[in-house]
C-alpha cells in the first residue's frame, strides 16, 4: 500500500479479504451440503499424481454427512483436521488440469496478521477471489494472461453458488530486459544483500525507480502509452527512462560538477559573479549567480584535451585562449594557464567545458552510477538467475559541486552539464560527520536517460559500463575449443540437419533437441566472433591480440602504428566504422524503428571498441592508421583529391585539414536537422559550412568532394557540348536545370522511389503513399491523414459502391460512434473478438465519466436495438441500412497505412428479413458487389468463397468473403466480407416481428457486409511498380494528366501563350468528354519533374504538348503501366484517349490476373504444400473443415529454424471457393498428413495479412 501511495493513487475503500472469512465458510459449507466438494484426507503428494494422472480420490464418494463431519475437525484444528482439505467436486477428467477438482480449504494452525487464531481453516486464493469479487460489486476482474487456465474455476464457484459473475479482463504482464519480477527472486536479492532493500534503486520496484530518479508522471505517461494487451511484450529500460527524460528535462535546473578538477589561471579575469539561467528553454525557472575569478577547476580529461593557441569555450563565461598546459611526469595535465579571450564569440568548432570558480564554495559530491543486477538481457525457463547474478553493479565517482547544490533536497532532479541527470539521495550536511570530523558529501543517484550512449558520462563511469558489457559478452563458459570458422561449419551442417528431419516429418521431440542445440552453437559463435551468425555472413576473423613487440607504439600525446599488417587492419576497421555511422544517420534520417537503429549503434560501438583495443587510441572520423614514415606528396593529394601540379606540401596539409573539418561540419547540421533544430542555428551551420568550401576552393582551384566521389570533368570553356541528362531521386533532370545558383548550393528533393518493390516492399509502400502525396503521418500511432489523392480513390469506390447497393433497395444513414457498456455487455460474445480492440473514452475534461464509454468497434450493438424498435409487423420489413462511416480498433500489431490502422473509413450495411433466402440473397449479390468493385473498378482479380468455421466472423451463420493476392509478398489479403448472421443478433436483441398468417412472433433474419480503405492499399500492393503508384483508369481520380513542354526564354511571350491556348482547349475538350483530365500549368518546375511527379502518383495517362505538337495539332500520349508513347491527333483526342484508358483497364486487370494464376498452386500431397507455401504461392488443397486441423496445419507450416528475415508465418485458410478446382474423389485426403477425415472440399491456403 506504501508503493500505491507513492505512485499518487488514491483508492475509494480499502477492503481486505479477511473481512470476509465468515462468509467464506458459510460458503464453502453450502458447496459441501450441495455434494458440489468434498473434504480429501489424501496425501499431498499422492494428490498431485492423482491429479496428473486423472484419477479420482477415494475421499470423493464421501457422504455428505461424512465431509461435514471432516469440515468440523478442520475447523477446530484437530490433528485429524490438519491432513485434510476441502475439494471442489469438478472433473478429474477435465482437459484443464485446474478443473481437476482443485483445492478450496486448508487447515492451518497458523497465526493471521488481521484475524490472530480465531480461525484454523483458510480459503484458497481461487475459493475466495470471485466471491469476493462479486459481493464487492466489482464489475470488471483485471487478471494477467497467467491466471488464464483458472478463468473456468472462478466462473464454476460463481455457479455453483449463485452468484453475480463479473466480467474478467485479462491482460499480459510487461517483462522487462536484465529483471526478474518474481517476488521469491527479489527476496533473495534482498536477503543475500546484492542489494541494499526493496528501496534499492537498482530493484523493479516502484519505491526503487522512483528512488533511482523515474517520476510518477513518466510512468503514468508510459503505462498510457503501452495501453492493455494480451500479448507478451520483453521492454527495454531504455524505453521508460526515455519517457521519464521528457518529463524531467523541461524542468530540471542546470548544475555544474567537475570530476579530478584541474586549476586554470586566467589572466585577466577578476572575482566575481555573473547571471546564468537555470535552464536555457525554460525562463519560468529564472537565473542564478555564478562565482568567477582568476583560477577556474575544470575536469581532468577536459584539461587533456586542450593545446596551447587554441580557443577553449567556458560555457557561460565565453572563449578564453590557452598559454600552457602543464603535465606531470606520467602525462596528466595538472595545471593550465590561459588568457581571456571574450570578446571572439565565435564557438564554432570549438572545446566546450564545464567549469567552477576555485574560490566559491564547492559542495564535495558522490555521484553513483548503476548497472543491471542481472547481466543476461532475457533469461529463458531453463535460466537459473543466480548464475546471472552481476557483482559490480554499483560505482562511486566523487566530484565538487557548485555552492547552489548545497540547497538540494532529497528526491530533487537536476541536470549536471555535460554528465545528465542526477537525483538526490543525500542532501549535503555540513554539520561534521562524528568521528570524522568531515562534512557529509551530497550523494546523487545517476538517472538514465534512455540513451544508448555513453560518451557523455565521466570517464570513469564509461569505463565502468564499457567493462560490465565486456563481462557479459564473455559471460557463459570458459574459452571455446572451437573457431568461428568451425562453429559455422557445424550450425550450418546443424540447419540442413534440421530440415531434413522437417521434411521427413521426424519426432517432434527430436527436432526440438536439434533445434536447442543450434541456438546453443549460435550463442558460442556469438561469443567467439562477437557478432550474430547470419547464413549469408563469412565467420569474422579472430581478434588481433596485442603483439609483445610493441605493434602500437607511444609518441608524445599521439600514437602512432609501425606493424604494417596491423595498419592494414585498422584501417578496415576504420572503413568498416564510416559505413556504419553513415548506415546509422540513413537510419534517423528516415525515423526507422529504434530496435533497427539501437542494433546499428551497437554494431558501431562494438567496432569502436575493437579499433581502440587494436590501436590504443579512440577512433575519430578524421583519424587513419599510418605506419611509422611521413607521408608523400602523392599520399597528400590523395587524400584532398587535389593534383599535386603547383601545390606546396603545406598547402597539400591544409587543404587536408579543411577536408576534415568540412566533414566535422557537414555531420553537425545532419544532426541539427535530425534533431529538428531551431532554423538560425541551422543557418549558421549552413554558413560555416559554405564558408569552409569557399576556403578549400580558393587554395585548391577545385569544389570540395566527400572522400570516393568521382571528380567532375572540366569543360573547355566556351564547349557548347550537351552534358546528358542525370537522375535525382528518380528524376531525370538535366545539369542545366540543377545547377547550383551564384549565392550557394540548389536544394535537390528526393522526389522519387528510393526502394525497390521486389528488395525491400515495406520500405517500398512506405515510399509510395508518402511521395505520392496519399499519406501524411500523425502524432497518434497507428492513424494517418487521407489526403485528397487518397481520399479521392475512397470518393471513386464509394460512388461506385452506392449506386448498386442502392438500386437493391438500402438506404444510407449514420448512428453515433459511442457505444455504452451495458449494450456492449448485451453482446458480450460478439464483441468478445474485438474486446482488447475497442477505445474506451473515460473523462470529460478533468472530471471522470460515471460510465466509460466505447468507441464502435463495429456498428451491430449501436444499431440493433433501434432495429428491435422499429421493426414490429412484416410491413416493415425488410429493413435495409447502410452507413459510411468509421471505426476505432485499437490494434497492438505493427500498424500499415490502409491496411491495419488503428482508425479506418468502411461501410457497413445491416439488414433484416423475414425469411432466410431473402437474406442469404442479400449476402450473395453484396459480394457480387465486392467482387465487381475489385475487378471492374480496381483491375484486381479476387477469389470468391466462404470462410472455413474457424475463420467465419463471430456471430455469424455464414461469412462469404473476396480474396486478393499481393504476389510482391507471396500473401492474400481479405477484400470484402459479406455475413449470414442467422437469428443470432435478432434473438440477442429481441428483433421480432408478427407472422401475417400464423400471428406468432418470430425472430428476423440479419445480414451485415462491410468494404474498407483497406482496397486502396490492395490497390497500390497488387499494381504499383519502382516509379510509383499505377491508378486503373476507372478509379483514377485524374485519368490523364497535361504537361504542356519545349517552353524556355527563346519561345517567347507571344508563342508560350499559344502554347498554353492550345493546352486548355485540349484539356476542356476532355473534360467535356467525360476524360478526368487535369493540366500542370506551373511555371516554377521543369517538364521533367512533372513527368516523374504524376508518374508517382500513378495517373493512368501523360499528354505531352509541345509547340512541334501544337504545329502538327497533335499531342504525344504515355501510357503510366507501360510507357509506351503514341502521337493523337487533336481530331480524335476525347475518342483515342478514352479507348487508351479502357485498354490500360483491361490491360492492368490481365496482368494481375496472370500473376494470381501464377501464383496459385493445386496440390495434394503435405510437402508439395510446404514447397508452394515457400514459393509464395496460394495453395488450393483438399481439407476436412475442422478448427483442430486448420490449427495444426498454420503451426506445421510454419518455418521454425533460425534464419533471421526468414518469413516463419504458417498458411491459414483464406476461404472455400465457390468455383472447386476438381471434385473431392473417393481416394483423396485431407491435406494435413495427420488428418484422418475425409476431405469436404478444396480450401484456399496462404500466408495473409
Amino acid at each position: 500500500m506504501e508503493d500505491v501511495k507513492m505512485l499518487e493513487i488514491h483508492h475509494d475503500r480499502l477492503t481486505f479479504t479477511s473481512d470476509y472469512f465468515d462468509l467464506l465458510l458459510k460458503k464453502c459449507e453450502e458447496l459441501l451440503r450441495k455434494n458440489l466438494a468434498y473434504v480429501d484426507d489424501t496425501e499431498p503428494e499422492v494428490m498431485k499424481s492423482q491429479r496428473e494422472q486423472k484419477q479420482e480420490s477415494a475421499c470423493r464418494s464421501n457422504t455428505v454427512e461424512r465431509n461435514l463431519s471432516l469440515w468440523q475437525e478442520m475447523q477446530k484444528g484437530t490433528p485429524q483436521g490438519l491432513k485434510c482439505c476441502v475439494r471442489a467436486k469438478i472433473s478429474m477428467q477435465a482437459a484443464n488440469g485446474c478443473m481437476r477438482d482443485p483445492t478450496l480449504y486448508r487447515c492451518k494452525n497458523m497465526v493471521h496478521p488481521r484475524t490472530g487464531n480465531r480461525y484454523h481453516v483458510y480459503p484458497t486464493y481461487d475459493f475466495a477471489c470471485p466471491i469476493v469479487d462479486s459481493i464487492e460489486d466489482v464489475t470488471h476482474a483485471l487478471r494477467t494472461t497467467e491466471y488464464h487456465d483458472r478463468d473456468e474455476q472462478y466462473f464454476w464457484v460463481l455457479d455453483a453458488l449463485g452468484l453475480r459473475k463479473p466480467h474478467i479482463y485479462e491482460y499480459s504482464r510487461l517483462n522487462l530486459m536484465h529483471t526478474v519480477l518474481s517476488k521469491r527472486k527479489l527476496t533473495w536479492f534482498v536477503d543475500t544483500g546484492v542489494v541494499d532493500g526493496w528501496d534499492d534503486p537498482r530493484m523493479p520496484t516502484v519505491r526503487g525507480v522512483l528512488r533511482h530518479g523515474m517520476t510518477v508522471e513518466a510512468l503514468r505517461q508510459f503505462i498510457a502509452a503501452q495501453g492493455s494487451s494480451r500479448s507478451v511484450v520483453m521492454m527495454d529500460w531504455d524505453k521508460l527512462w526515455a519517457f521519464n527524460k521528457k518529463v524531467v528535462d523541461p524542468v530540471a535546473p542546470r548544475h555544474v560538477a567537475v570530476e579530478a578538477g584541474v586549476p586554470v589561471t586566467v589572466s585577466g579575469l577578476n572575482s566575481g559573479t555573473i547571471r546564468v539561467a537555470w535552464h536555457p528553454k525554460n525562463a519560468q525557472l529564472g537565473d542564478h549567480d555564478v562565482d568567477i575569478g582568476p583560477e577556474l577547476l575544470v575536469d581532468r580529461v577536459d584539461a587533456a584535451s586542450m593545446t596551447v593557441g587554441s580557443n577553449v569555450t567556458f560555457i557561460g563565461l565565453g572563449n578564453l585562449r590557452i598559454t600552457d598546459v602543464c603535465h606531470d611526469a606520467q602525462g596528466v595535465p595538472v595545471a593550465v594557464k590561459a588568457e581571456t579571450n571574450l570578446e571572439d564569440r565565435n564557438y564554432k568548432n570549438t572545446l566546450k567545458v564545464t567549469w567552477l570558480c576555485s574560490t566559491a564554495q564547492l559542495v564535495p559530491c558522490i555521484c553513483i552510477f548503476l548497472d543491471h543486477i542481472i547481466s543476461k538481457a532475457v533469461l529463458s525457463k531453463d535460466d537459473d538467475f543466480k548464475n546471472f547474478v552481476s557483482t559490480d553493479t554499483r560505482l562511486e565517482v566523487p566530484m565538487l559541486g557548485d555552492p547552489l547544490m548545497r540547497q538540494l533536497r532529497k528526491g530533487d532532479i537536476i541536470q549536471v552539464q555535460r554528465k545528465g541527470y542526477f537525483i538526490c539521495d543525500q542532501p549535503y550536511d555540513p554539520e561534521p560527520i562524528r568521528h570524522v570530523g568531515q562534512p557529509a558529501p551530497l550523494v546523487l543517484f545517476f538517472v538514465p536517460d534512455g540513451s544508448q550512449s555513453i560518451s557523455t558520462l565521466p570517464q570513469a563511469a564509461q569505463q565502468f559500463y564499457q567493462r560490465n558489457k565486456v563481462s557479459v559478452s564473455q559471460q557463459g563458459g570458459g574459452g571455446a575449443d572451437l573457431s568461428a570458422e568451425e562453429l559455422d561449419a557445424k550450425i550450418r551442417a546443424l540447419g540442413n540437419e534440421i530440415r531434413d528431419l522437417k521434411s521427413k516429418k521426424s519426432d517432434k521431440s527430436k527436432i526440438a533437441e536439434a533445434v536447442a542445440q543450434l541456438l546453443k552453437l549460435k550463442d558460442e559463435y556469438k561469443r567467439v566472433s562477437g557478432t550474430d551468425w547470419k547464413p549469408e555472413a563469412s565467420p569474422a576473423a579472430s581478434k588481433a591480440e596485442k603483439k609483445k613487440d610493441g605493434a602500437v607504439k607511444e609518441g608524445g600525446d599521439s600514437k602512432v602504428v609501425t606493424d604494417p599488417n596491423v595498419c592494414t587492419s585498422l584501417k578496415e576497421l576504420s572503413a568498416k566504422i564510416t559505413e556504419t555511422g553513415n548506415h546509422i544517420r540513413d537510419l534517423k534520417s528516415k525515423k526507422a524503428e529504434k530496435s533497427q537503429i539501437d542494433a546499428s549503434v551497437a554494431e558501431l560501438l562494438k567496432l569502436k571498441a575493437d579499433y581502440k583495443a587494436a590501436s590504443g587510441v579512440d577512433w575519430k572520423p578524421e583519424s587513419s592508421p599510418t605506419q611509422n614514415k611521413p607521408p608523400s606528396k602523392e599520399a597528400a593529394a590523395k587524400e584532398t583529391g587535389v593534383a599535386t601540379k603547383d601545390l606546396p606540401s603545406a598547402t597539400l596539409e591544409l587543404l587536408k585539414e579543411l577536408g576534415s573539418k568540412i566533414q566535422d561540419v557537414g555531420n553537425q547540421v545532419r544532426e541539427l536537422k535530425f534533431q529538428k533544430a531551431e532554423k538560425s542555428q541551422i543557418d549558421a551551420g549552413v554558413a560555416e559550412l559554405l564558408k569552409l568550401k569557399g576556403e578549400y576552393k580558393a587554395l585548391s582551384g577545385k569544389d570540395w568532394a566527400p572522400e570516393g566521389a568521382a571528380a567532375k570533368p572540366e569543360k573547355k570553356k566556351g564547349s557548347k557540348e550537351r552534358t546528358p541528362a542525370r537522375e535525382v531521386g528518380g528524376a531525370k533532370v538535366s545539369d542545366k536545370e540543377s545547377a547550383a545558383p551564384k549565392d550557394g548550393p540548389k536544394k535537390i528533393t528526393r522526389l522519387g522511389l528510393e526502394a525497390r518493390k521486389e528488395e525491400n516492399l515495406s520500405e517500398w509502400y512506405s515510399q509510395v503513399i508518402t511521395k505520392s502525396e496519399m499519406i501524411e503521418y500523425y502524432d497518434v500511432s497507428g492513424c494517418y491523414i487521407l489526403r485528397p489523392w487518397a481520399y479521392g480513390l475512397w470518393e471513386n469506390v464509394r460512388d461506385y459502391l452506392d449506386a448498386r447497393i442502392r438500386d437493391m433497395g438500402v438506404q444510407n444513414c449514420y448512428f453515433p460512434m459511442f457505444v455504452s457498456t451495458q449494450a456492449l455487455e448485451q453482446e458480450k460474445t460478439h464483441v468478445e473478438d474485438f474486446a482488447p480492440e475497442v477505445a474506451w473514452v473515460t473523462r470529460s475534461g478533468t472530471s471522470e465519466l460515471a460510465e466509460p464509454i466505447a468507441i464502435r468497434p463495429t456498428s451491430e450493438t449501436v444499431m440493433y436495438p433501434a432495429y428491435a424498435k422499429w421493426i414490429k409487423s412484416h410491413r416493415d420489413l425488410p429493413l435495409q441500412l447502410n452507413q459510411w462511416c468509421n471505426v476505432v480498433r485499437w490494434e497492438f500489431k505493427h500498424p500499415q497505412p490502409f491496411l491495419r490502422t488503428r482508425e479506418f473509413l468502411w461501410q457497413e450495411g445491416h439488414s433484416a428479413f423475414a425469411t432466410e433466402k431473402e437474406a442469404q440473397d442479400e449476402v450473395y449479390r453484396v459480394l457480387g458487389h465486392y467482387a465487381s468493385v475489385y475487378e471492374d473498378l480496381l483491375a484486381i482479380p479476387v477469389v470468391r468463397g466462404k470462410k472455413t468455421e474457424k475463420e467465419k466472423f463471430a456471430g455469424a451463420e455464414l461469412t462469404t468473403t473476396v480474396e486478393a493476392f499481393v504476389p510482391a509478398s507471396g500473401r492474400g489479403i481479405q477484400g470484402a466480407t459479406s455475413h449470414y448472421l442467422g437469428q443470432n443478433f435478432s434473438r440477442m436483441f429481441e428483433i421480432v416481428f408478427e407472422d401475417p398468417e400464423t400471428r406468432e412472433k418470430k425472430y428476423v433474419h440479419q445480414t451485415s457486409w462491410g468494404l474498407t480503405t483497406r482496397t486502396i492499399g490492395v490497390l497500390i500492393m497488387v499494381h504499383g511498380d519502382n516509379q510509383g503508384l499505377v491508378l486503373p483508369p476507372r478509379v483514377a481520380r485524374v485519368q490523364a494528366v497535361l504537361v504542356p513542354c519545349g517552353i524556355t526564354a527563346s519561345l517567347g511571350e507571344e508563342r508560350k501563350d499559344q502554347l498554353l491556348d492550345f493546352c486548355r482547349l485540349q484539356e476542356a475538350k476532355l473534360s467535356s468528354g467525360s476524360v478526368r483530365c487535369q493540366g500542370d500549368y506551373r511555371d516554377n518546375y521543369s517538364p521533367g519533374w512533372k513527368f516523374n511527379h504524376w508518374e508517382l502518383k500513378g495517373v493512368p495517362v501523360r499528354l505531352e504538348v509541345g509547340p512541334r505538337d501544337m504545329e502538327q495539332d497533335q499531342v504525344t500520349a504515355v501510357r503510366r503501366d507501360t510507357g509506351e508513347r503514341l502521337a493523337i491527333s487533336t481530331s480524335e483526342l476525347v475518342e483515342k484517349v478514352s479507348v487508351l484508358l479502357e485498354n490500360i483497364q483491361q490491360a492492368m486487370f490481365k496482368k494481375a490476373k496472370e500473376d494470381q494464376m501464377k501464383f496459385q498452386a493445386q496440390v495434394t500431397s503435405w510437402d508439395n504444400f510446404l514447397t508452394k507455401l515457400e514459393e509464395k504461392c496460394l495453395i488450393l488443397a483438399p481439407f476436412c473443415g475442422e478448427s483442430d486441423c486448420e490449427d495444426n496445419i498454420k503451426k506445421q507450416s510454419a518455418r521454425e529454424e533460425a534464419e533471421p528475415g526468414a518469413p516463419a508465418m504458417g498458411a491459414k485458410s483464406l476461404c472455400i471457393p465457390f468455383e472447386q478446382p476438381a471434385p473431392i474423389g473417393p481416394k483423396d485426403h485431407c491435406i494435413h498428413p495427420v488428418c484422418t477425415r475425409k476431405p469436404k472440399y478444396y480450401t484456399l491456403f496462404g500466408r495473409s495479412y
